[in-house]
């Protein structure tokens, strides 16, 4: 039996997207748990929520974060996220999932020390493979 990541977290305001990325996560069968939110902010308070309580839901291992999102976009995000720094901040191993072919969001990416990388959209169950046993 496989190894699984404690849970996944998926950021995008998508609702297509987010059920086949779902999809995808549980065919790859590495995540025992796998949360969905729809925005950045909702993303900052199930963030803070988890590490506040040990009977919370569970921190993530692994993020997926779309940059093209309405009120808080990806880089928003991502400020935010490393002012809120914590402990298990560290530990997890944020993706860059996103429809964008800008070559200056990929740079810009790869500038972040915070995010691990940087993948097109659609997701694949292949995709998820690849990056769990890339960084886990």
């Amino acid at each position: 039996m496989k190894q699984k990541l404690n849970c996944v977290l998926l950021i995008d305001d998508d609702e297509p997207t987010n059920f086949l990325n779902n999809m995808f996560i549980e065919q790859a069968d590495c995540a025992e748990h796998i949360k969905i939110v729809c925005g950045g902010t909702e993303a900052l308070e199930y963030l803070s929520e988890s590490e506040e309580s040990e009977n919370s839901e569970p921190y993530p291992d692994l993020i997926f974060l779309d940059i093209n999102m309405p009120a808080m976009d990806g880089w928003e995000f991502l400020d935010k996220y490393k002012k809120i720094k914590k402990e298990n901040n560290g530990k997890t191993v944020i993706i860059m999932l996103t429809t964008s072919l800008n070559p200056d969001d990929i740079i810009k990416a790869y500038e972040i020390p915070e995010i691990s990388g940087f993948e097109n959209k659609p997701l694949t169950t292949e995709k998820v493979d690849v990056i769990v046993k890339k960084y886990f």
